[in-house]
C-alpha cells in the first residue's frame, strides 16, 4: 500500500530541524509550505509572511532571480541533486548548504517544486580516513589557484578515485570537486571585499576566465561577483 504524506505533516516535521530548510512551491513559484527554519532565515516572524509569496518578493533581486531560474528548471521536469550553495543570511553571514529540488508530480503532471537545503555540518573526525582526507583539504587550501587534478588528490589520500569520492562524502558531506569549488569561492568572496578587478580575482582563484568565474560564482552564491561586491561593501 502506498501512503501519501500530506505536505502539512512534512512541514511540521521539518520545523524541528534547525539545520534544514524545507519548502513546497506551486507552478508560479509561490511558497505553499515552508518550515520555520526558512522563515527565521528570511528574518521573518511567522509562516504566513512567506506563504503565497515568491522568491522575488522575499530575497534580494540578485539572489531571487537565481533561485527562480532553478525553480523553472525543476518545473520543466529537471531534478537538482546536492547543489552546493552559499546562502546569505539576514545578518549577511554566509552559510554553506546542499540543496535538492524535485518536481512535485500529481497524476503524472508537474504541479510544483518540493525541496530542502541542508546545512553542511562539521566533518566526521572519527572516520578512519579522516587524517588522510585532511591532507587533501590542506592541499586544496594551498593550491586552489592551480589546475587541481582529482587523481593527484586520490594519490595524496592513498586511495582510488572511487574511494576518494565515497570517503569524502562520508566525512565532509560533499565531493572532492565540490570541496575545491568551496575553497575557490570562499577565496573569491574574501578578495571581492578588496579593490582587485573581478577578472583578476577569478584568475587568482583558479578559474579559467572571467566568464567561468562569474558562472560558477552565480551558481554557488546566487548572485554575480559584482553584485556580491556591492552587497559586501554596503
Amino acid at each position: 500500500m502506498t501512503l501519501a504524506i500530506p505536505a502539512d505533516e512534512l512541514e511540521n516535521l521539518f520545523d524541528a530541524l534547525p539545520d534544514v530548510v524545507f519548502f513546497v512551491k506551486d507552478t508560479a513559484g509561490r511558497y505553499t509550505h515552508a518550515n520555520l527554519t526558512l522563515v527565521r532565515r528570511l528574518g521573518l516572524k511567522n509562516r504566513e509572511q512567506v506563504i503565497g509569496r515568491g522568491v522575488a518578493e522575499l530575497f534580494p533581486a540578485h539572489m531571487g532571480g537565481s533561485y527562480a531560474a532553478q525553480d523553472r528548471r525543476v518545473l520543466a521536469g529537471e531534478t537538482i541533486e546536492d547543489q552546493l550553495e552559499v546562502h546569505i543570511f539576514p545578518n549577511r553571514a554566509p552559510g554553506w548548504c546542499l540543496t535538492r529540488k524535485h518536481p512535485l508530480r500529481v497524476r503524472g503532471k508537474v504541479r510544483g517544486v518540493v525541496g530542502i537545503s541542508r546545512d553542511l555540518g562539521q566533518p566526521d573526525g572519527r572516520h578512519p580516513t579522516y587524517d588522510r582526507l585532511r591532507r587533501v583539504v590542506d592541499h586544496l587550501q594551498l593550491h586552489y589557484a592551480d589546475n587541481v587534478r582529482m587523481a593527484k588528490l586520490a594519490e595524496l589520500a592513498g586511495v582510488s578515485l572511487a574511494q576518494l569520492e565515497r570517503h569524502f562524502r562520508n566525512v565532509f558531506q560533499i565531493t572532492p570537486q565540490q570541496a575545491l569549488t568551496r575553497v575557490r569561492i570562499e577565496a573569491a568572496m574574501r578578495r571581492l571585499t578588496g579593490v582587485d578587478g573581478i577578472a583578476e580575482i577569478g584568475q587568482a582563484c583558479g578559474f579559467a576566465d572571467q566568464s567561468a568565474f562569474a558562472r560558477q560564482f552565480k551558481a554557488t552564491v546566487g548572485m554575480t561577483p559584482r553584485a556580491y561586491r556591492k552587497l559586501a561593501s554596503a
